[in-house]
């Protein structure tokens, strides 16, 4: 084997410093499987921020830059990729830098705020034949890539309906002191498409996407702001009409008390359904069509989820968030090299630009039922 392909590749961070809300995250989970080396970064605007994040990340001083645009000038012929952790407002901007100087991109969702921006970004990818992958970490979870491949085998039989959601607390909470909480500035300020779209919808919707395989028809959809930021968007619920006739539900915001972080994700087919959550992530509820139930786990007779790159640690040892990072980290990395040598790559796991102009255009749909109170094609 080829040495060259057991070493780490090399990384650029743009955004992702310590005082954001995926720095850290994006850190670790890409050095988990030595995959990775992070070794250069504009992590913040924020002169003290952007140094004080690279300390910690291990990046020499040389390789720390002022503005993304000098990074991308002095990095573009070092680094392997760039992954863009700023606030998705910034992503377009960026995004369409990088793929002009012919770098590897990898994006946090969402890719841009427009399906108009995210076609330009996708027609500027296409004629550099250029790299463009996105996180969607939570498809990274072993359980529910077990349950991906379970629908693809036929166990669920004929897919029927879907409810999947996201519900979270963080602009209703209060603290101990009854301090109100204080979301990062760029959360608070919905252009067309509301932030709590672009930030827990796409999720829904890859996810779905991911699972079932099929895409969304038609939706109609209502919205409302209920915490404490009159006019930001804070809680959205979704009908859904899919491909092949299957029928959906979709429900996510951040003004539902209890629940830190409530997704879910269930699916109902003709022999059985399943039951994913996120704060259980190791556990896979099954209910059969004779009565039976059955929990999975790793240690369960799986297919999928019990191979050795997802068991760091042996069952009865959660794998959580970080891990599922990792688990996509990895997969993208695979990409990246099957790219280099071939000009191609494929994956079950990862995915690109299409399917996030669908899950804007998803979104824009959805936004439109509300306004003229009637089901829209996607």
């Amino acid at each position: 084997m080829d040495k060259s392909a057991l070493m780490p590749m090399s990384l650029g961070f743009i955004g992702g410093s310590l005082n954001s809300a995926v720095g850290y995250t994006h850190f670790v989970s890409s050095a988990m499987d030595n995959k990775w080396s992070l070794d250069a970064g504009c992590f913040s605007t924020n002169t003290q921020q952007n140094r004080e994040s690279a300390q910690v990340y291990g990046v020499a001083d040389e390789r720390v830059y002022d503005t993304w645009r000098n990074m991308i000038e002095k990095e573009k012929k070092r680094l392997d990729a760039i992954v863009i952790l700023t606030p998705t407002p910034a992503h377009f901007e960026i995004v369409m830098a990088c793929l002009k100087e012919d770098i590897p991109v990898i994006c946090e969702k969402s890719l841009a705020t427009s399906s108009e921006d995210v076609g330009k970004i996708i027609e500027v990818r296409d004629l550099r034949k250029g790299f463009l992958a996105m996180t969607y970490n939570y498809s990274g979870y072993p359980i529910v890539r077990e349950l991906h491949a379970m629908i693809r085998k036929g166990t669920l039989g004929k897919i029927l309906h879907f409810q999947a959601e996201m519900p979270q607390e963080g602009y209703i909470r209060v603290d101990a002191h009854g301090n109100k909480p204080v979301p990062q500035a760029w959360r608070l300020s919905d252009g067309q498409v509301p932030i709590i779209y672009l930030d827990l919808g796409t999720h829904l919707h890859q996810l779905i996407y991911y699972l079932v395989g099929q895409k969304p028809i038609e939706v109609i959809a209502d919205q409302n702001s209920y915490g404490w930021f009159p006019g930001v968007i804070d809680n959205v619920t979704c009908l859904c009409r899919y491909s092949k006739g299957i029928q959906g539900q979709m429900w996510f915001g951040k003004s539902a008390l209890g629940h830190r972080n409530g997704l879910k994700l269930r699916i109902y087919g003709s022999d059985a359904s399943a039951e994913w959550y996120q704060a259980c992530p190791e556990e896979l509820v099954l209910s059969y069509s004779d009565g039976r139930r059955e929990i999975m786990d790793r240690a369960s007779q799986v297919e999928v989820a019990n191979m050795r790159c997802y068991n760091r640690f042996k069952s009865g040892h959660p794998a959580g968030f970080i891990e599922a990072f990792a688990n996509l980290y990895s997969d993208i990395a695979d990409c990246l090299r099957q790219y280099r040598t071939t000009g191609k790559w494929s994956s079950e796991n990862v995915f690109s630009a299409e399917l996030a102009l669908e899950g804007i255009r998803l979104s824009e749909a959805m936004i439109k039922s509300m306004d003229e109170k009637a089901w829209q094609m996607v």
